[in-house]
């Protein structure tokens, strides 16, 4: 929940902190900034292939809910910011590890598993924005209280708990040359290009669809203060049974042919969503619906990928590195698209940016599948 807190509040947080455009799109940009700092941070130090991943992530997870409980003191514009990278930085420690500590629980429902668990991620994300949409005489600072407590809840859990499964991945140490491993690596780098085309398309997406929902409804004349707040709800949390489904599908028909047609699915919402702006809602709601439904059904298919094609002592590392690259695209292309909003004078067309992502994504996962190591995935459903 902490990842999406203060982004479910940027209005009332830009007129309490004095946030400009700029500084209130570093709201998130702040996380992913800090994600990328944090997961590079963890891969070259293989933190998540030396420690115990249940420890990593306790410690991560109250880091994260301290950090994002800073904004409710109200502090200076930078100072916010800098809380929004600590919380990404200690997100980075927990997102990696938890697909690498799910991936030690399974081995042939390692789709479904890691696809369950996204879900859940996915179905956090979406919910500081239903206790905005849902609130009246909504208080911005129930979103930071309810996120800062799931998150130290969270904690405990991990540390009091969890134990990793009966397929545990041997332990390594800190070499910073083994990146060099991941990088030669022709099948794991192809998933991870399908991941980055997909990351291109996903946080863009999730970021500003409260943005285009509220810009599409006044264009049409339909004023909410809380609508585009539950449609940005809606959007993301359909992602969260789509998740599990695809993981289902993906055990079953492979990896590369379910993240293709995911993928083929989400790029076409994103050139075809303009069409309902200002239009019914009922036009707005399908589309959108359509495209939450697969633009992040597909996320923990490359993860799980790369833990059956990466080296087996460097899968931690492997997925820091996979996550880490991804997020550093997000932070472009959050930033990208209310530029493109502001250069057009509309939000109408904006996310046609997002199309070349899948496309890329698309073009990597069916030349990876092509490949003889495309074996290892899926039980060789590739």
């Amino acid at each position: 929940m902490t990842w999406f807190s203060a982004t479910a509040v940027t209005a009332e947080l830009s007129e309490v902190l004095a946030l400009g455009p700029v500084q209130a799109a570093w709201l998130t940009n702040g996380v992913q900034a800090g994600f990328v700092i944090g997961a590079l941070t963890s891969s070259l130090l293989a933190l998540s292939d030396i420690w115990r991943l249940t420890f990593v992530m306790a410690v991560a997870s109250l880091v994260a809910g301290l950090a994002n409980a800073m904004i409710l003191f109200e502090p200076s514009p930078g100072i916010a910011i800098l809380a929004r990278m600590i919380t990404g930085a200690a997100l980075a420690l927990i997102y990696p590890p938890a697909m690498k500590f799910v991936a030690t629980w399974f081995r042939t429902s390692r789709g479904l598993a890691m696809g369950t668990m996204v879900g859940a991620l996915t179905l956090g994300s979406a919910l500081p924005h239903l206790v905005r949409g849902a609130g009246f005489g909504f208080d911005w600072q129930w979103v930071i209280i309810v996120s800062s407590l799931a998150s130290l809840i969270a904690a405990v859990i991990f540390i009091l708990v969890l134990h990793e499964g009966p397929h545990p991945f041997a332990r390594t140490k800190a070499d910073p040359r083994q990146i060099g491993a991941i990088l030669r690596n022709r099948s794991v780098m192809l998933a991870n290009l399908g991941y980055f085309g997909h990351m291109w398309e996903l946080y863009a997406m999730w970021g500003w669809m409260l943005a285009f929902s509220a810009a599409s409804l006044s264009a049409s004349g339909q004023m909410s203060t809380t609508l585009p707040s539950l449609m940005a709800f809606l959007v993301i949390a359909l992602g969260a049974p789509s998740s599990v489904i695809a993981g289902m599908i993906a055990d079953r028909i492979g990896r590369c042919y379910t993240t293709a047609l995911c993928m083929a699915v989400s790029g076409l919402c994103a050139l075809t969503i303009g069409l309902s702006f200002g239009g019914p809602v009922w036009l707005l709601v399908l589309i959108a619906g359509i495209w939450g439904l697969t633009i992040v059904a597909d996320s923990a298919q490359f993860s799980a990928a790369v833990t059956e094609l990466s080296d087996q002592t460097l899968v931690g590392s492997a997925l820091a590195f996979q996550m880490s690259v991804g997020f550093l695209i997000t932070v472009f292309t959050i930033w990208l698209v209310p530029v493109i909003a502001e250069t057009l004078g509309s939000w109408r067309w904006t996310f046609i940016a997002l199309v070349p992502g899948p496309l890329v994504g698309i073009w990597a996962m069916l030349s990876l599948r092509r490949m003889p190591e495309a074996a290892k995935i899926a039980n060789g459903q590739r």
